[in-house]
């Protein structure tokens, strides 16, 4: 991987990262005032809310972070070993999560009037659509495991070889 596309990756990391701590810092703040105007029929909904938002947060930031570790990793040229597993396992977890939440989510919003049936089941689209983009990353750990192997293969037949000159 080039130096520019590292950089404009780590670029675009980190405008990330700052754009979710801004939102998880004000925007929920204003979120959870404007919750606490709605009605006595959904005011015990303004906590879990909350909840599932700056969870919801800190899941796309662990991502980032994991990502930006495993850039680090491509740069120095490290990526294909054992080290880079925790990384997108890591990545996995927080995918799965954030479905999760999505769907809690849904579920809060399901009973009563207060949300059209459509917001509930785009929630529930959302929801599919995260834990398929978690099995996407599923199969990619496949392939680096697969590269992991082979590297090591190619390593001990190389060791094998300068034996035998």
């Amino acid at each position: 991987m080039g130096k520019l596309t590292v950089l404009a990756l780590r670029a675009v990391l980190a405008v990330l990262l700052a754009g979710s701590v801004f939102v998880q810092t004000v925007m929920v703040a204003l979120l959870a005032r404007d919750l606490g105007e709605l009605d006595g029929d959904l005011a015990h909904l303004r906590a879990p809310i909350l909840v599932i938002t700056v969870l919801g947060l800190v899941t796309v930031q662990v991502v980032l972070v994991c990502v930006w570790r495993l850039v680090t990793m491509v740069k120095r040229g490290t990526l294909f070993s054992h080290a880079a597993f925790r990384y997108v396992h890591v990545v996995i977890g927080a995918l799965v999560a954030a479905a999760l939440l999505v769907f809690a989510l849904g579920v809060l919003l399901a009973p009563g009037e207060a949300v059209a049936p459509g917001v509930v089941l785009l929630l529930g689209g959302v929801a599919v659509a995260i834990l398929g983009v978690a099995l996407i990353v599923l199969v990619l750990r496949m392939l680096l495991a697969q590269a992991v192997a082979r590297d090591a293969e190619a390593a001990r037949m190389q060791d094998e070889l300068d034996g035998v000159i």
